[in-house]
């Protein structure tokens, strides 16, 4: 038997490139905080810690339907994509060091290597396979 780690630890709101500078200065005024810019990814602006170990951040996506999506931090990335394909998920690309999926009704959602580490081993089940 072999193990793994998961939990919730993002909410991203996902908006067209043209939509971003405007949508994050309204979620600036919603959460009264100035966001920190990337420097590596200036389409990336977080707002930080919104409830214990989860982030909130807007990003600027390809996609022209704004939309919000969760992601899920892991400690192994392939053993948590098949417990999800086994819960009735698919994948729907795998970019760089995340797997991007779609729960059974079509919601956007992202799995991702561990985050923040703190946080993670706080927060983060195990889950036996």
């Amino acid at each position: 038997m072999s193990s793994h780690r998961s939990r919730l630890c993002a909410a991203s709101i996902d908006v067209p490139r043209e939509a971003y500078d405007a949508d994050t200065r309204f979620w600036s005024g919603v959460t009264q905080r100035t966001p920190e810019v990337d420097a590596d990814d200036p389409d990336y602006s977080s707002f930080g810690t919104m409830a214990p170990g989860v982030e909130v951040f807007v990003q600027s996506v390809g996609d022209p339907a704004p939309r919000i999506h969760l992601d899920i931090e892991t400690d192994d990335i392939e053993a948590e994509v098949a417990r999800l394909v086994g819960l009735g998920a698919t994948v729907v690309d795998r970019i760089h060091t995340w797997v991007v999926m779609r729960d059974p009704v079509g919601i956007t959602f992202c799995v991702v290597r561990v985050q923040n580490a703190e946080a993670f081993d706080a927060h983060a089940r195990t889950w036996t396979t």
